[in-house]
């Protein structure tokens, strides 16, 4: 493992000392110079392999980043270095937005728990789409996965308009498109998990990708990122819904809105998702009972909550088929992912 990945504790201090957005921020230019540099992109190097399959695309192992950290998809090849299986980048909407007012993401250290309100800021298509076409991630045989989004001023009766621009958009760049309905931090968003307003959503990305694949000459797989706030009624409808519209795949979780784990601690009010460690047990009950309702070969891609490999491994024995680390990584930094596909792979020998 990387000599630099065994420093990531010493670093963690002074990144906890330090505004959990800017924090941020920092660590993802530090980790850009660090790539930018030929003698420290060897020294940060990560090669994990445990090949899997997944939606019909070669993943060099199966444990993925989460979308939400490089919102603007500007340090993919940087990500991509660190021995992740695939690499999400966004939530990316039409037009360029600055999220919710600051400050709006909050430590839960005693939990390992992180909320976020941030509200979908990013740079808007056009400057998303430029940053992945400069990339060299897919060339050397990475698997790319771009989430879309919705405008925060765009009506949510008008919400598949957003979708279906960000979909005709990213859909040449990307290896697999994930929509995102989850997010409880733009206004009404999860509405769209609905019965109705997912059919009627999922009904006009089909017809779309249909014309984009006669056009492109390729079907780019279409995955759904679902929250883990839904009542058993609500992931079974959902269950039923995705395959009738073609759809690839399942992300199970995004953030929660539940307080549980965390009431009385610091931070525990505030607005937002919660994520990290206290996510772990939710969303592994909607993995479980989505593997239970979907046909074996739909993929679904757990998230939430894996702070070890062993948490890792109790995400596939639940039933997914990959995961993807975020709030894991700020915890315990990049040799995170070496231990979750050392341990993946183990368990599936």
């Amino acid at each position: 493992m990387s000599i630099l990945f065994h420093a990531y504790p010493l670093a963690r201090q002074a990144l906890f000392a330090m505004d959990p957005e800017a924090a941020h921020e920092a660590t993802l230019s530090a980790l850009q110079r660090a790539y930018d540099c030929s003698l420290t992109r060897g020294f940060m190097r990560e090669r994990a392999l445990a090949p899997t399959k997944l939606m019909g695309l070669s993943l060099r192992n199966p444990v993925g980043l989460a979308a939400g950290l490089d919102k603007n998809g500007a340090h993919i090849d940087a990500m991509g270095n660190l021995g992740f299986g695939f690499i999400e980048v966004g939530t990316v909407t039409p037009r360029a937005q600055p999220g919710n007012p600051k400050p709006r993401m909050f430590r839960i250290p005693e939990a390992q728990a992180l909320i976020n309100r941030l509200g979908f800021n990013n740079l808007g298509l056009d400057t998303f789409l430029a940053n992945v076409k400069k990339s060299t991630w897919r060339q050397h045989g990475g698997i790319l996965g771009l989430n879309i989004g919705k405008n925060a001023d765009t009506p949510i009766e008008r919400a598949a308009d957003d979708y279906l621009i960000g979909l005709e958009g990213v859909y040449p760049h990307a290896d697999y498109i994930t929509v995102n309905i989850s997010s409880p931090n733009t206004k009404n968003l999860r509405a769209l998990q609905g019965e109705h307003e997912l059919d009627l959503l999922l009904g006009q990305l089909k017809n779309k990708r249909e014309s984009l694949a006669d056009l492109h000459g390729k079907r780019v797989p279409l995955v759904v990122k679902i929250a883990p706030d839904l009542t058993v009624e609500e992931i079974d409808t959902i269950a039923e819904v995705l395959p009738k519209h073609g759809i690839d795949g399942v992300i199970a979780t995004n953030t929660t809105l539940s307080r549980e784990a965390v009431a009385g601690m610091k931070h525990a009010e505030e607005a937002g998702g919660l994520s990290g460690a206290p996510l772990h047990e939710k969303s592994l009950e909607v993995i479980k009972r989505l593997r239970q309702r979907l046909n074996p070969d739909f993929a679904i891609i757990g998230v939430g909550g894996i702070m070890s490999g062993h948490q890792a491994v109790e995400k596939i024995q639940a039933g997914a088929n990959a995961v993807q680390l975020y709030t894991g990584l700020i915890y315990r930094g990049p040799a995170l992912v070496g231990e979750c596909v050392k341990e993946i792979r183990g368990y599936k020998r």
